[in-house]
C-alpha cells in the first residue's frame, strides 16, 4: 500500500498477520507459495522462513521490486522473483497451493487476478487465497501504481497526488495520501472489497473470512478442501470482529491525525527557515516594544516538546 506521507512502513505490510498466516500455511501445508506484492520483502521472509524447512517453493510477483528484494532473492535460492505485473505473471506461474494478493489495489487488477488464479486451479475450485486491503481506504476505493496499466474503460476518474480519510467518500487536505486514487469512494467497480464480493456471487462453495484489522485481511478457500476444517478453525477468532473494527476505525483516525500533527511541525520548520518570518518577528519585537507574541524561539520550543 504506497502512500505519500504515509504512517510507519510496518503498518502497511502483512507483518501484523503473520501469526494467522503461518497457522494457515500450517493446515494447508502447500508445496508453492505465490506472494503478489512482495514490496521491500518483509513478509517474503517470513513466508520463506515457513517454506524453508518443507522444502517449499515461493514466488514473490513484483514489476517494481524493491533494492531488498533483490538481494533477498541472491541470498535466497528457494524464492522465485518474477518482476512483471500480476495480470500477466500469474498467467505463467506454476499453480500454487496458496496465494497472496497485496498488489496494486483496484477493482480490475483484483478481478484479473482472481479470474486467472480460478482458471488456473483447473476446476479444483481455488486454492488459499489471502487478500490484504479490504478494509479502509481500499474497500471501495481504487487506487493505482501505474494508471495506464489499467484499460481506460475500467479505470474510476482519477485524482492524483490526493489524500483520502476514513468518512470522507471524497479527497481531504490532511489524510493519508496516494499518488493516484478514484476521485470518489464507493459505487460499482470501485475497490479491492467489492472485486472480491462481486467474485464470490458469481461461485458457490467458496469461503469467506475478513480480520477487521490493519487495513483488512480477507481468506478465501473451498468449502470441499481436506483442509477446511483446518482453515475454519483458524479463522473463526479473526472473522468480521465488532471489536477489532472498532480497534481499527481508533488506528484510522490516530494515523490521519499524525499525518496532520507532521504537517504542522513540516510547515513551523519551514517557518524558521524563513526570510520572511525573520522580517515579521522583528517587527513584531518592535510594535511590542520587547518579546513577541511568536518568536523562532517559540516556535523551536513548541518543536522539541
Amino acid at each position: 500500500m504506497p502512500a505519500g506521507g504515509a504512517p510507519d512502513h510496518w503498518d502497511f505490510t502483512l507483518l501484523p498477520f503473520g501469526g494467522i498466516i503461518t497457522r494457515l500455511l500450517d493446515a494447508v501445508a502447500p508445496a508453492t507459495i505465490v506472494e503478489v506484492g512482495s514490496d521491500r520483502g518483509d513478509f517474503t521472509r517470513q513466508l520463506l522462513d515457513w517454506a524453508g524447512p518443507r522444502d517449499a517453493r515461493v514466488i514473490a510477483i513484483d514489476p517494481e521490486p524493491a533494492g531488498e528484494l533483490f538481494e533477498l532473492a541472491r541470498a535466497r535460492p528457494e524464492l522465485d522473483l518474477v518482476r512483471r505485473p500480476s495480470p500477466e505473471a500469474l498467467g505463467e506461474v506454476p499453480p500454487a497451493e496458496a496465494i497472496i494478493l497485496d498488489g496494486d489495489h483496484n477493482y480490475y487488477t483484483v478481478t484479473e487476478e482472481l479470474r486467472l488464479i480460478e482458471e488456473r486451479s483447473g476446476g479444483s475450485g481455488v486454492p488459499l487465497l489471502l487478500l490484504h486491503d479490504v478494509g479502509w481506504p481500499h474497500a471501495r476505493r481504487d487506487t493505482y501504481y501505474s494508471p495506464e496499466r489499467i484499460p481506460e474503460d475500467h479505470r474510476q476518474p482519477l485524482a492524483h497526488d490526493v489524500m483520502v480519510a476514513p468518512g470522507e467518500p471524497g479527497t481531504v487536505s490532511t489524510g493519508v495520501g496516494f499518488r493516484w486514487a478514484a476521485e470518489r469512494e464507493g459505487g460499482p467497480r470501485n475497490g479491492v472489497l467489492t472485486a472480491v464480493e462481486d467474485f464470490l456471487d458469481r461461485r458457490a462453495g467458496i469461503r469467506l473470512a475478513v480480520v477487521p484489522a490493519f487495513f483488512g485481511l480477507a481468506v478465501l478457500w473451498p468449502e470441499r478442501a481436506p483442509w477446511d476444517a483446518a482453515v475454519t478453525d483458524v479463522m473463526e477468532p479473526w472473522g468480521s470482529s465488532p471489536l477489532l473494527e472498532r480497534l481499527e476505525e481508533i488506528r484510522l483516525a490516530q494515523i490521519v491525525e499524525r499525518q496532520r500533527l507532521d504537517r504542522e511541525e513540516e510547515t513551523l520548520r519551514a517557518m524558521l527557515n524563513s526570510r520572511a518570518f525573520g522580517i515579521a518577528e522583528r517587527i513584531a519585537r518592535i510594535r511590542a516594544g520587547g518579546s513577541p507574541s511568536l518568536s523562532r524561539e517559540r516556535v523551536r520550543r513548541a518543536l522539541e516538546d
